[in-house]
């Protein structure tokens, strides 16, 4: 044994490996994918998400749900990763993404039970999402950034099935105004980011009430009511230090002996506030946004200089501030230089809905828009924004890519209908890889025939039929359970949720299935969900 390496392992971890490790990680990756299955398409159900702490959360997005899930299993946490992705990168569509990296798992575990290597599947897969790639460009449908009619078809795809149906044309044309708003021309080509546009919520009133404001809006209101409410032609300082007297920060004693002492001590603080608030002014500034506090006398100067202030600012509304307004983030006082302010027409405050809000018009640097959602209740109002967002990130991606799809599960099933016929010219055992690929695509059509009550075999057979006879547009129509043209249903998707959500399914699906070993230490609170529990017997 000499010279032959030892690995030593805690005597309270624990391992598992070959075939066992495999089926462990693979029926994880299946339980997140059944866990929200139910949630696809436009008659898909809810989940009611309740925390530690009591908060609710109700919806029918993936993404949210995975997100809110207390998910431990290392293998699980892989899938969610493809949903969250799928949500960074588009926005829509991480349902579907998390289904079809189940799916990929459940039917790689049916070759792995025949004896076919690990690497061959994984090759097989990663052969297959290629040539995906292939097919959906004869699938693909060309839309222009002027085409506001398909762009807002776009727009209420995404909102069907999140709960705001009945108010979906509405809140397309709200959806549509904001990207077109901040979208950018450049040499690559039109670029948007959503991150340009605000979004408020407040309960009370009607999601018909939703409003689309042409410029930045910070919750925040003045910080004295005799400060002016409306600033034209604003010049504006962002703040990350408290205006107010600095406090000694290492522990000290102050020892005073007469009351001339103790009134130079308050005149000093005064003075060092005064001074402070003495450059803001010098600096030309009329509108001011601090991070942290405004002490009152430093409100009572700036109240007397006629300058607008607002205190307490979120780090991330202060970043939007600076992008929208050109101004420089200021850490001290004295760092303070005219040149470095923002500008913008007007700063107002305005009352939205009994709430008091500041609101930027006209800012110098960029596109910038707002949207102020109301519902009845916390619940909608989260809701309409998960909804609201998914819609605004859809519409983006499109005019960036200029390329979409029809939806309903008709490019899933051309997928499945085209990987079959490739399959059959391959030879190997990678063949029976892209097969089982293939056959993967079709738990997308049968979800959303089984969330409508319809029978998902018979709508299989009649999907089928009509792609083989040359219908590539043709998907479900959960409403009348028939298979109908989904372009002239007006159901389009962006090309890039399709790509996006076959290649991160297909690496995380391969990435799981190249583990054969899992070692895992034990915890305080025992050992990882999944992994085998100690033998606890003598």
């Amino acid at each position: 044994m000499a010279g032959q390496p030892r690995f030593v392992s805690g005597s309270n971890s624990r391992r598992s490996g070959g075939r066992d490790a495999q089926s462990m990680n693979i029926l994880a990756g299946k339980a997140v994918a059944k866990a929200v299955r139910t949630t696809l398409g436009p008659k898909g159900m809810d989940k009611m998400l309740v925390d530690s702490l009591g908060d609710i959360v109700i919806t029918n997005d993936g993404a949210t749900i995975l997100r809110e899930m207390d998910i431990e299993h290392p293998a699980a946490k892989m899938v969610v990763e493809v949903s969250k992705t799928q949500d960074d990168e588009v926005g829509d569509g991480t349902t579907t993404a998390a289904v079809l990296t189940g799916e990929l798992l459940a039917k790689a575990e049916e070759l792995l039970e025949k004896g076919i290597h690990p690497t061959i599947i994984a090759s097989g897969y990663r052969h297959a999402a290629k040539k995906c790639a292939e097919i959906l460009e004869t699938i693909t449908i060309d839309v222009s950034k002027d085409d506001r009619e398909t762009l807002k078809k776009l727009a209420k795809t995404a909102l069907t099935g999140k709960g705001e149906g009945e108010y979906k044309e509405f809140l397309a044309d709200i959806v549509l105004d904001a990207v077109i708003s901040v979208a950018e021309e450049t040499d690559d080509g039109t670029k948007v980011d959503v991150s340009d546009i605000t979004i408020e919520k407040k309960e009370g009133g009607s999601i018909l009430d939703t409003e689309l404001v042409p410029g930045l809006i910070i919750d925040k209101e003045r910080v004295r009511p005799n400060m002016p409410k409306k600033i034209e032609n604003a010049k504006i300082l962002l703040a990350s230090f408290a205006i107010e007297f600095h406090k000694i920060e290492k522990d000290a004693e102050i020892k005073i002996t007469s009351p001339n002492q103790m009134q130079l001590f308050v005149e000093q603080e005064e003075r060092m506030v005064k001074e402070m608030v003495d450059k803001i002014i010098a600096s030309g500034a009329n509108v001011v946004f601090c991070q942290k506090a405004i002490d009152d006398l430093a409100q009572y100067y700036l109240e007397k200089a006629g300058i607008y202030a607002c205190r307490r600012i979120k780090k991330s509304d202060l970043q939007k501030l600076a992008k929208a307004t050109g101004a420089t983030l200021f850490q001290d006082v004295t760092d303070i230089r005219p040149s470095d302010l923002g500008a913008a027409e007007i700063v107002e405050e305005r009352d939205v809905n009994g709430a008091k809000m500041t609101i930027l018009t006209g800012c110098r640097e960029e596109k910038t828009v707002s949207l102020i959602l109301h519902g009845g209740t916390t619940h909608i109002v989260d809701s309409l924004k998960r909804a609201l967002n998914d819609a605004l990130c859809v519409v983006g991606v499109a005019l960036e890519d200029r390329k979409i799809v029809a939806g309903g599960g008709a490019p899933e099933i051309e997928l499945a209908l085209r990987l079959r016929e490739y399959a059959a010219t391959l030879k190997g055992r990678e063949q029976l890889a892209v097969s089982k690929f293939a056959e993967a695509f079709e738990i997308i059509p049968q979800t959303l025939a089984e969330n409508a009550g319809l029978d998902a075999i018979d709508m299989l057979i009649e999907l089928r039929s009509q792609h083989e006879q040359g219908n590539k547009n043709a998907g479900l129509n959960v409403y009348t359970g028939q298979v109908v043209n989904m372009y002239d249903m007006d159901v389009l998707e962006p090309l890039r949720i399709k790509t996006q959500a076959i290649n991160a399914a297909t690496e995380a699906t391969v990435m799981i299935l190249r583990i054969d070993d899992v070692v895992a230490s034990s915890r305080k609170s025992g050992m990882p969900p999944g992994m085998p529990q100690p033998d606890m017997g003598m």
